[in-house]
């Protein structure tokens, strides 16, 4: 039997949940964009409670907007971290506002993560109408999570706070139950830059130094450390490569990009040290350019489920991810952190992004669900 909090309050933040996503998707707001960024912070500002305490705080990144971070206080114990992003990968060019079709809700940033950032609002707006239930909610919504090479600015700010809930995309488990991420692989890329000589691909060929096979003899040997089934369960995937500025001329440099997955950052040391310092006479030159940690929860939050199943009167089951998130960085400084709790769709970072739009009131269950256990 599901507790009447939770169902109510749930029906409640899914009848706006629709309006309010496509005023949010409405707004393009790619990484980086000053002004998209500050347009879809006025818009959550807007939906926000008018007691809510708000506050813009340095993004992590150099350069864009500044973070917000909406306080609203109670007189219970449980401090919550409601966390998410604004930006997208979508160029303004490539921008599209929101379309229904087939009870999908289609446009950019949608699954990715405005959907799930609609939902945390939605919370925050239900729990300042009970601040017996916990003593301060803060949501926070950063505006470089897509691009970001740098650490989250803001793990210092949260660190002893009760729980981290954040609002990516949301999933089911093959039999079809709810599920919350409790797990992460760590991240990186990798950049590989190569330094060879030009010369007349033509007439003079030999006397060049072909940065571009060089660049592909790197590749090949970074995806030989490709090990999914090994015990750290690395991936690595070359997926830029670009070199030459002309037909008619030897490439004298190049950069090759990969993607790095593995349980632990120290897998990626094997990486790098797969790849020489020459190769044909090219200089190679290696470097992570973005790290992002692991997260294991699984065992922590295990009891927090169950208790939260009870609460919603279905179960809610922890599952693995590979993709990188926030939450990461605050589960060492937040053991309970739980990720995965926006609505469920697909089709993240392309043209077809979409939510599903029945999604929008289970998922906001099994958020009020967890708010609840951790609060009773």
């Amino acid at each position: 039997m599901s507790d009447p909090w939770v169902t109510e309050g749930a029906a409640r933040i899914a009848a706006r949940a629709e309006r309010e996503l496509e005023a949010l998707v409405g707004v393009s707001s790619p990484s980086g964009d000053v002004r998209g960024a500050e347009e879809a912070i006025a818009v959550v500002s807007a939906l926000l409670p008018e007691e809510a305490q708000l506050e813009r705080v340095p993004c992590s990144s150099p350069g864009p907007a500044g973070d917000l971070d909406a306080r609203q206080p109670g007189t219970g114990r449980a401090r919550i971290d409601l966390l998410g992003h604004l930006d997208t990968v979508v160029a303004h060019e490539a921008h599209r506002p929101l379309r229904r079709e087939d009870g999908r809700l289609i446009g950019s940033g949608s699954i990715d993560m405005k959907g799930g950032d609609v939902l945390a609002m939605g919370v925050l707006r239900l729990l300042a109408e009970h601040p017996e239930r916990f003593a301060e909610v803060a949501l926070v919504l950063v505006v470089d999570e897509e691009w970001r090479i740098g650490p989250f600015a803001h793990v210092d700010r949260f660190a002893g706070w009760d729980a981290c809930l954040c609002f990516e995309a949301g999933q089911h488990t093959p039999e079809g139950d709810d599920a919350v991420v409790v797990r992460r692989k760590a991240a990186g890329t990798l950049r590989v830059e190569a330094q060879g000589r030009s010369a007349h691909s033509g007439s003079a060929p030999e006397r060049g130094i072909n940065a571009l096979l060089a660049l592909a003899q790197a590749a090949q040997a970074v995806a030989a450390r490709h090990a999914p089934d090994g015990p750290e369960r690395l991936t690595v995937v070359p997926t830029v490569l670009r070199a030459g500025e002309a037909f008619n001329v030897v490439p004298a440099r190049g950069a090759l990009t990969c993607d790095l997955r593995a349980d632990s950052l120290e897998a990626f040391a094997a990486v790098r040290e797969a790849l020489p310092d020459e190769v044909g006479g090219a200089r190679l030159e290696v470097r992570m350019e973005r790290e992002w940690p692991g997260m294991d929860a699984r065992a922590v939050t295990a009891p927090l489920l169950v208790a939260a199943a009870e609460h919603l009167g279905r179960p809610i089951l922890g599952a693995d991810r590979g993709g990188a998130s926030d939450a990461s960085y605050l589960a060492p400084v937040i053991p309970l952190s739980v990720d995965g709790l926006g609505p469920r769709g697909g089709g993240a970072h392309a043209p077809h992004e979409f939510v599903d739009g029945d999604s929008l009131q289970s998922r906001a269950e099994v958020a009020l669900a967890l708010v609840t256990a951790l609060t009773s």
